[in-house]
Order: structure tokens, then C-alpha cells, then sequence
């Protein structure tokens, strides 16, 4: 497990290393970026990378030996929910607008498009130089504007294949800027059915949801599955679990029996309780639950940013912050008994990281 931050351009972050001082701080970070992912190539492990302080990530995941890529990459690139500077307004700006407070460690898609190819060039420099973008499919999880922000999208190449919930595709295609915007299929119990075209067929990208219909989709997931080439035949498929708002345990009862099997390896979900008369981003006490249920390897927080509001919303907001602790403690208090002796009793089981914007872990 590694930790380690990135610059606004990886590429000369990591082209500078030849040139700092042996006890400059900088120094010592950039030569852990590349020593992980040195080690996430070597163990053939995904690399996951906190864009911002809120909800913007960059899934980073090998190709398998059993399919390796035809354009010369060592990962596939999957860039999710990228809001990176501006404001973002829903329904109107005297009703809700808000503002990231801390800066985004990448300010344009051109910058991550160089972190990037950073990644790439640190694992190998002799790489074909290409105009495509490196940036190999863009998820959107909600059609809200802080997950589907217009201004940061549009300054990404419409060749960029957009996979988004269902509102959100219907918006995004009426912009006319992408030249492939689907939406992401429903998760139906396999997930080799949700390895779409122009995806890779080691890759799957579904949604959970509540059975039946789903008015807003608000407390839902985007499951990204992966086949890691460990196992015989369908078996060795992971998933990353990303739910910036939390999903109901129930709801993901199809995940924990899915034929053939998923492994949880991580899951994006906050920790913080925030309501507006409705429950809306469920918090540490559910995010424990849903943990609970799939065994997830990792707990990733997101989407807990305390950003700069107004509007009429900004009045009436309730936002409880919950610490993993206080979670685990009300949870044995609800379970008693049955918890004792276990290895939820020690926290042993709970593997809680809290990445900070431009830091990145390897998934092992």
C-alpha cells in the first residue's frame, strides 16, 4: 500500500527528478510516485489517483498478460466525475451553487491527460508519441453538475468514449461534442454482459441501483469490473465499487452473489451524513454496512469536500461529520454479541483510506 502525491504535470514531475536537490521534500515524493508505479506494474495492480479534494478520480488499471493492448499502453485509463475548477449550479444559481475551496491538483483535462501520460512514460519512456487522448473512457455517475460538469467535459476530445448514467447521457448527447455517449447498463447478476463496445472485454462498467425504477438514481453505484488474469477461466474478477452519495446495502445484495463471483477490491464511499430534509449523501454508518456486505479489500472516502456554497440550499444543508470510529463503535453497540471475537471487533477487518487531493494508492 502506497501513498504518494502528484504534480500538476506528472511528465516533468517526473522528468525533474534528475535535476532537484537529494534533500528537497519534492524530491522524495516524486521518487515515491515512481516507485509505486514501478511496484503496481511489477504486481499487475491498479493505481488509483484522487484528482481533487471531493469526487474526481483517475482509475489507472493494467492490462492483463492474457490481453495485452494493441496501442503500445501498459493501463487503461478511466477517468471519473471530473469537476476541476469553476463553479457548479443545479436547478439555478440562487437555488444551489458551489465552489471547490482547495484548488484541484490538475486544472484542465490537458493536465490530466499529462498526468497521464506521465504514468505511462515512468513505466516506459520508449513509447509511440500519439495525438489521441491518453484518456481511455470518461464514467459520469449523476447528472448533477458537481459529477457532470459541463465545462470541464467539453474540454475533452470528442473521441473519448462516455459512459454515464441515465439522465446524464441524455444530457450529455444533447451537447452534440462527444461522438459516443451511452448509458451504462444496469448490473445484471454478470458482468461480462456489461463489457460494452468500445470497451475492452476484460473490462465491465455497470450500475446498481434499486430494483425496478430508479426516479433520480441519487443513492446508487458505478461498479467498474476487471478481469486481474489471476484464475481459471471467468473466475479472478475484481471491482471497483465508486458511490459518492451511498447505496443501500440491500441494493447491493446482487454484487455479493453475483455468478461468477466478484471481489470487492475497493469502495468509494463518504463518510460524511448530509441531508436536506431527504437523506442525501448517506455517511460513515452506511458506508460501514455496505463494507460489511461485499468485504471490500479497501474503503476509499470521496465525495466529502466541505466546499464553498450559496444559494437557498446552502441554508438548509445538514452535514454531520462521522469518523470511522464513531461508526465502528455504533455499530458493535447495534450488533452486541454477535461482533465479539471477531475481527470487526479489533477494526481489523476495515481498511479506511482518505486520499488527499493528487495522492494516489496502488490497489493491491
Amino acid at each position: 500500500m502506497s501513498h504518494s502525491a502528484i504534480p500538476t504535470s506528472l511528465h516533468q514531475y517526473v522528468e525533474d527528478i534528475s535535476h532537484d536537490d537529494d534533500s528537497d521534500p519534492s524530491k522524495q515524493l516524486q521518487t515515491t510516485l515512481r516507485e509505486s508505479i514501478t511496484r503496481s506494474l511489477s504486481s499487475r495492480r491498479p493505481l488509483l489517483t484522487h484528482l481533487n479534494a471531493d469526487t474526481t478520480w483517475l482509475l489507472s488499471i493494467p492490462y492483463p498478460e492474457s490481453a495485452p493492448p494493441t496501442n503500445g499502453r501498459i493501463y487503461y485509463h478511466i477517468l471519473i466525475d471530473p469537476w476541476l475548477r469553476g463553479g457548479q449550479s443545479d436547478v439555478a444559481k440562487f437555488f444551489s451553487q458551489q465552489w471547490h475551496v482547495e484548488e484541484s491538483v490538475v486544472q484542465t483535462i490537458t493536465e490530466v491527460e499529462d498526468v497521464v501520460r506521465g504514468i505511462e512514460d515512468t513505466v516506459d519512456k520508449a513509447q509511440p508519441t500519439s495525438t489521441k487522448s491518453p484518456i481511455d473512457v470518461i464514467l459520469i455517475s449523476h447528472e448533477f453538475t458537481d459529477h457532470m460538469h459541463k465545462d470541464t467535459l467539453l474540454e475533452a476530445s470528442p473521441s473519448i468514449p462516455i459512459f454515464a448514467s441515465t439522465k446524464a447521457a441524455s444530457a450529455i448527447q444533447s451537447w452534440r461534442h462527444f461522438a459516443y455517449v451511452t448509458e451504462i447498463p444496469r448490473f445484471s447478476g454478470d458482468w461480462r454482459e456489461s463489457s460494452l463496445s468500445p470497451l475492452p472485454e476484460w473490462v465491465g462498467v455497470s450500475r446498481v441501483a434499486y430494483p425496478g425504477q430508479d426516479l433520480l438514481y441519487y443513492h446508487s453505484a458505478v461498479m467498474v469490473t476487471f478481469h486481474s488474469g489471476e484464475g481459471e477461466g471467468v473466475e479472478g474478477a475484481e471491482a471497483v465499487i465508486y458511490t459518492p452519495h451511498g447505496i443501500s446495502p440491500s441494493d447491493l445484495a446482487p454484487v455479493a452473489e453475483a455468478k461468477p463471483a466478484i471481489k470487492t477490491l475497493a469502495l468509494l464511499h463518504g463518510l460524511q451524513d448530509i441531508s436536506l430534509g431527504a437523506q442525501l449523501n448517506m455517511g460513515a454508518h452506511n458506508g460501514l454496512k455496505v463494507q460489511r456486505l461485499l468485504g471490500a479489500k479497501y474503503w476509499v472516502g470521496t465525495h466529502d469536500e466541505v466546499k464553498k456554497g450559496g444559494g437557498i440550499v446552502s441554508w438548509f444543508l445538514d452535514r454531520k461529520k462521522i469518523s470511522l470510529k464513531e461508526a465502528i463503535e455504533k455499530a458493535k453497540e447495534e450488533k452486541g454479541e454477535e461482533l465479539k471475537g471477531s475481527a470487526m471487533e479489533g477494526l481489523k477487518e476495515v481498511r479506511f483510506e482518505e486520499l488527499g487531493n493528487g495522492e494516489s494508492l496502488i490497489l493491491e
